[in-house]
């Protein structure tokens, strides 16, 4: 075998340790994972995730996903936690203490000063039978057979049953909740993630030119209105009515059929009923009608009078696309 073949069969036996090491996780969703979600739903207080070593990591992008789904989250280190960090937790707090092993020293030493308040404590281990998950209140069994690592030693398989174990749980709150696309929009307000979810086409069309023509309009001024708006379109507007639209390739199809222009109007080349949409539409959407129907424009109205035009391009540039 050679060197790149024993790279891609070891990458594969790897993907393939962690594949089946998720799929049996399903098998080991219980009563008990449910009473732990329901509890949690139902408190007062914060989740407090807590671990050592790469238990840490998972348990920070855990925090990360709770407080994106509508679950008020805190990572707290397990190891700081005894040299002070404890005051984080507060009466009506939930404790997740995550640990493969369940056994490991800090684990020891923080457990019972857990346990000396009155908040609920909830493992996520390997090992149910483990010192955490006897002492916890509720247990996420993330069991797992081995890790990937061929030595058995570097968590891998291990850390991804939790990450997936913590995904369920952080899903199976945000449904609690009724947690929609719009409460998702406050929490990812930036990047292309929260523009999908709240930019508004009036929002972009706002920053266009708003390319005009009535329909008697001769084609020679219905040209140039549309090169001096730089969006390839005019809108046919009567009485502030969208009654038909003039496209760049509605100028070619014309001089292509006619050779004297000089006596067409935007009435004669435009294509009537254009497709539009109200300012309050998603611009996702906006991108959707777009695609269906193969156009690269569309006019925007609110209440039935002509407010603008939004292109592809402004999609593209506000990362829509």
């Amino acid at each position: 075998m050679n060197l790149h073949n024993s790279i891609i069969d070891t990458a594969q036996k790897t993907i393939e340790n962690e594949y089946q090491a998720i799929k049996n996780l399903t098998q080991l969703i219980d009563n008990e994972f449910a009473e732990a979600i329901d509890f949690i739903y139902n408190s007062k207080g914060r989740v407090i995730v807590t671990g050592v070593g790469k238990s840490a990591l998972i348990a920070n992008k855990i925090v990360a996903t709770l407080n994106s789904t509508g679950t008020p989250a805190i990572f707290m280190h397990a190891a700081d936690a005894i040299h002070g960090d404890l005051g984080i937790i507060q009466k009506d707090d939930v404790v997740i203490c995550i640990s493969k092993s369940g056994n490991t020293p800090e684990i020891k030493v923080l457990i019972p000063l857990l346990k000396n308040g009155c908040n609920k404590l909830i493992a996520m281990t390997s090992d149910k039978d483990s010192f955490l998950g006897k002492q916890a209140d509720y247990v996420l069994h993330a069991h797992v057979e081995k890790e990937a690592c061929p030595h058995n030693l570097a968590p891998t398989t291990s850390t991804t049953a939790q990450l997936v174990m913590g995904d369920a749980l952080a899903i199976c709150l945000l449904e609690l909740r009724n947690f929609s696309s719009d409460d998702f929009a406050k929490y990812h307000p930036g990047g292309a993630l929260g523009k999908k979810l709240y930019l508004r086409v009036k929002d972009i069309a706002a920053g266009n030119l708003k390319p005009t023509v009535n329909p008697d309009t001769s084609v020679k001024k219905v040209i140039v209105e549309i090169s001096e708006k730089l969006l390839g379109v005019t809108a046919v507007v009567l009485d502030e009515k969208i009654v038909g639209i003039v496209t760049d390739g509605d100028i070619r199809r014309m001089l292509n059929k006619h050779d004297n222009i000089g006596n067409l109007t935007a009435k004669d080349i435009m294509t009537e009923n254009p497709k539009s949409v109200i300012g309050d539409t998603l611009a996702v959407d906006a991108l959707e009608i777009m695609e269906n129907n193969g156009i690269s424009q569309l006019l925007v109205e609110d209440e039935g009078v002509y407010t603008g035009v939004i292109h592809l391009h402004d999609l593209i540039k506000e990362g829509i696309i």
